[in-house]
């Protein structure tokens, strides 16, 4: 199968291209490709939910189907800790979500676009949801390679792994929002 092409840049392609897929009981669980979505319908073990608006795929074969955009699976999926244990792959968008959009300077409120590691890579520091928050380009680059004590400087709140939820990037939060609650973090 080959999804229609559309003339959207590439990230709102890949982004119409994931789907959310869904428990038995209308949980979410976590975000598939569409590829992965269609061969679940295809195969009975889920339905489509929503379907991503007129937008089709087409087999080699010439059968169309709907894109989905939400689908639900059959039958329930449990697995201890299943909650506890999951966190969303870190990325920029994600961060962005976590963070509100804003530099987490406490001082600042202007937007953040920016990553800063706040243990510099250049010391050491890994780039993760514990070490990593949004900055405005001019704190980011005031900030160096220093820690934030060394510039006297303090954080909105501390970076923390999203535990247990899907975060919503800017381009799903509106799409997806009817499925999953706000990031609270």
């Amino acid at each position: 199968m080959v999804a229609a092409r559309t003339d959207q840049d590439h990230t709102q392609r890949r982004t119409v291209m994931s789907v959310l897929l869904l428990n038995a009981s209308y949980e979410p669980l976590t975000v598939v490709s569409w590829k992965r979505a269609m061969t679940l319908v295809i195969s009975g073990r889920a339905e489509m939910v929503e379907q991503a608006g007129d937008r089709i795929i087409r087999s080699a074969g010439g059968a169309e189907f709907p894109l989905p955009h939400v689908v639900r699976l059959m039958t329930m999926v449990t697995f201890a800790g299943m909650r506890a244990h999951r966190s969303p792959r870190f990325s920029k968008a994600a961060l962005s979500a976590r963070d509100d959009r804003r530099c987490q300077v406490i001082t600042c409120d202007e937007r953040g676009s920016t990553v800063d590691h706040l243990v510099p890579r250049s010391r050491g520091g890994d780039t993760s949801w514990e070490n990593c928050v949004l900055m405005c380009p001019a704190h980011n680059s005031r900030k160096g390679d220093k820690l934030l004590h060394e510039l006297g400087w303090k954080l909105k709140r501390s970076p923390k792994t999203p535990v247990g939820a899907i975060v919503l990037t800017p381009a799903r939060s509106s799409e997806w929002s009817r499925w999953v609650a706000p990031a609270v973090s």
